[in-house]
This record gives C-alpha cells, sequence and structure tokens, in this order.
C-alpha cells in the first residue's frame, strides 16, 4: 500500500501549507510492526522532513504496533528539526510547548503539548508506580503525572494543555484491523481521565470520531480491512488560542481506491449494471449460489479485477448442515455416489458431468485390476 500511503502524504502536505498549520499530532501506529519495512522507513522520514519543510512541527507518539525504542532513536536530535517523539515514560510530563498568544485578562498564555504513548501495563506499571497492572492504572498513573506538570506551569501563567495518547477509550467503535490491546476486551479506558485537558487527540481505532467535544480519534488516514469500507478518513483541525479551543473542523482525505463489499449470486454480480461502480474498487464478495461455482474468482475478477477476498455463503446451507456427511454418506448407491458425494461436502458443489465421466473411469480402472489380481 505504498502509492496509496505516498498520496495520503501529498494530501498532508498540501494540506499543512493551504491552511498554515503550525503543529501535526500523529497519535501511534507509525508502522504497522516493530521491525517496518525499509521502504516504510524511508516514507516516514521522506512525510517528516515535507511536514517541516512545509512550516509546522510533528509530535509524535509511538502505538501499539510500533517499537517504543526504535521509533524513538534519535530524539533530542529530531527536536531541533522540529520533530517531537514521545515514545518513553521518562517523557510523559515533558511537554512541547507553543505560544497561543494574550488571553483576555492580558496574560500570556501557552499550548502544552504531552504525549503519552502505548503502555503496555506489564512492563511500565512498576515504573509509574500504578497499584496494578492494568490499563486504567498506567493510564491513570501517566495522566496524573501530567496534570502535576500542568499545574506547575499554571503557576507562571495560563496553560492550555493538549495530550497525545495511544489507547482504546471508553465509547470508541472498533474494526477488524485493529490489533487486541488486551485479552477479553479490559483494555478499554474510561473517558473522565481526560476530562481535565483542553483537548486529547487518541491514536488506537481505525475509525474517526468523537467521543465527547474534547476527545476524538482521528483514524487511520487509510482502510485496512473490509468493515472499514463505510468509514470517511480524514482527521480533525484544532484551533487554539489564547482563551482555550475555539473550533475543531473536520478533514477528509481522498481514498485512492474505493473498498466495496458485494453478495449475491455469481450470475448476478456479473450482469447486474447496479455494480459498475465496483469494477474500479477493491472488493469483498460473497457468493451466495445454493452450489459454489465453479472457477469463481477467475470469472469475478472478469467484472472486478480487484477482488481480494472471496467467500461462499451458499442459500439453504443451514438445513444442508443439519443433515451429518456420515448421513449422506449412508445414502450412496455405489462407490461412484460416494466419490461425488465427498466432492459436493469439501467444496460444495456436485461433480459436473467431465469430473462424474472421470471418477467413473478411474472407479472402472480400480475394478479391472482388482479383477485381475
Amino acid at each position: 500500500m505504498l502509492d496509496a500511503q505516498r498520496n495520503f502524504v501529498d494530501q498532508l502536505v498540501s494540506f499543512v501549507e493551504a491552511k498554515s498549520v503550525d503543529v501535526v499530532l500523529i497519535a501511534g501506529d507509525v508502522y504497522d510492526r516493530a521491525l517496518p519495512g525499509l521502504d516504510v522507513v524511508k516514507l516516514l522520514d521522506e512525510a517528516l522532513v515535507r511536514i517541516t519543510q512545509a512550516g509546522a512541527s510533528v509530535v509524535l507518539t509511538s502505538g501499539n504496533h510500533d517499537s517504543a525504542i526504535r521509533l524513538g532513536f534519535a530524539s533530542r536530535l529530531l527536536e531541533r528539526g522540529g520533530v517531537h517523539l514521545r515514545t518513553r515514560i521518562e517523557d510523559l510530563d515533558v511537554p512541547v510547548i507553543l505560544p497561543a498568544g494574550v488571553d483576555s485578562d492580558g496574560n500570556t498564555a501557552n499550548v502544552a503539548i504531552y504525549g503519552i504513548p502505548f503502555l503496555e501495563p506489564r512492563l511500565v506499571a512498576e515504573r509509574l508506580e500504578a497499584p496494578n497492572a492494568n490499563h486504567f492504572e498506567v493510564t491513570l498513573a501517566a495522566v496524573e503525572r501530567i496534570k502535576r506538570d500542568v499545574e506547575r506551569r499554571r503557576l507562571a501563567g495560563p496553560v492550555h494543555p493538549v495530550v497525545l495518547a495511544h489507547t482504546f477509550a471508553s465509547g470508541g467503535i472498533t474494526s477488524e484491523s485493529e490489533r487486541d490491546l488486551s485479552i477479553g476486551g479490559l483494555g478499554a479506558v474510561p473517558l473522565d481521565l481526560f476530562e481535565d485537558f483542553s483537548y486529547t487527540a487518541l491514536g488506537h481505532l481505525h475509525g474517526r470520531q468523537e467521543l465527547v467535544p474534547h476527545v476524538r480519534y482521528s483514524g487511520s488516514p487509510l482502510a485496512y480491512s473490509f468493515s472499514e469500507a463505510k468509514h470517511h478518513k480524514g482527521a480533525w483541525l484544532l484551533e487554539i488560542g489564547a482563551d482555550g479551543v475555539t473550533g475543531v473542523q473536520e478533514v477528509l482525505w481522498e481514498a485512492p481506491r474505493t473498498l466495496a463489499v458485494l453478495r449475491g449470486k455469481l450470475e448476478d454480480l456479473l450482469g447486474s449494471a447496479e455494480h459498475a461502480w465496483a469494477e474500479a474498487a477493491y472488493c469483498q464478495i460473497t457468493l451466495t449460489d445454493a452450489q459454489r461455482p465453479a472457477q469463481a474468482m477467475e470469472r469475478l475478477r472478469t467484472r472486478f479485477p480487484d477482488t481480494l477476498v472471496l467467500a461462499f455463503d451458499p442459500e439453504g446451507a443451514e438445513a444442508r448442515s443439519k443433515t451429518s456427511y456420515s448421513s449422506r454418506l449412508a445414502e450412496a448407491e455405489d462407490d461412484l455416489g460416494v466419490c461425488c458425494g465427498f466432492l459436493d461436502h469439501v467444496r460444495g458443489r456436485s461433480a459436473g458431468e467431465a469430473e462424474e465421466a472421470a471418477l467413473r473411469e478411474a472407479l472402472e480402472a480400480v475394478r479391472l485390476e482388482e479383477a485381475e489380481l
């Protein structure tokens, strides 16, 4: 998906330039695995250079897909170029400070941007002095550390805290392409943990969504599973002045390809004009033919060349499944019936004329060989 990712970076850089964006916030899952491919690392390098050349700083945290140590390499050096990495616990209460102007009381205000990377409870609970190794306790400990720093800074003047956090917040809508943060769904943290901040930019869930006005997910810039087919990919443009947040606007990214989730009988899908829009899309197709069509993928790709996922959900399959294979085997009248029944069982389609003829010939050859012994 490198070409699609490059297309997104082009859109992002153009938006930064057009809107004179001051800072780009990236809340984790920069990569899809701890050891990313060289092309992906190069693309991130190019993206960070282009964003900073366009006039914006970058604040970036690590997610559960990233290696925090690898992503955080050379963080102090990168900071000199306007790229601020927040991948270490030691930097939880080290904000990026941006001037916000003079407020209505005549005081000089600042925006303080903090980053909470993905916190694996078993690895960080002791270091954060959390009483229990779970997502709530370690996130609470991180938030409390940030709040103490905010209060200390407010002694010198107004501060509007903005927090990046890579976590699963209560109320978020998931999709199939996210990696679970914990077994049994115990990884969710309550929204009220973030109620004392001016804004919280969340990462992890792939759908762009507002949980409450000051807590939002930007979502992934591209769709990474067909469960995201109805997502409108984008980001949030946050405006902060001397008196705090003054506005949040949606930003939409143009997808290089649409996703199509189609369902129906093979001949209907191939012939219906209503599916013409999907001919240039990435497709997930479920066939409902009572019998599994031969060469289904090859035939579908004559119209939908980018069919990536093919599934079968035959009509009447539920009634058919109630009859056990052994019961159907017992009903076979001869060896040919057993062979044809097996084909029907494993692939959901009975033998065609040519297949039945080949099986009959093979069985006859075996019968003749046995007769000669």
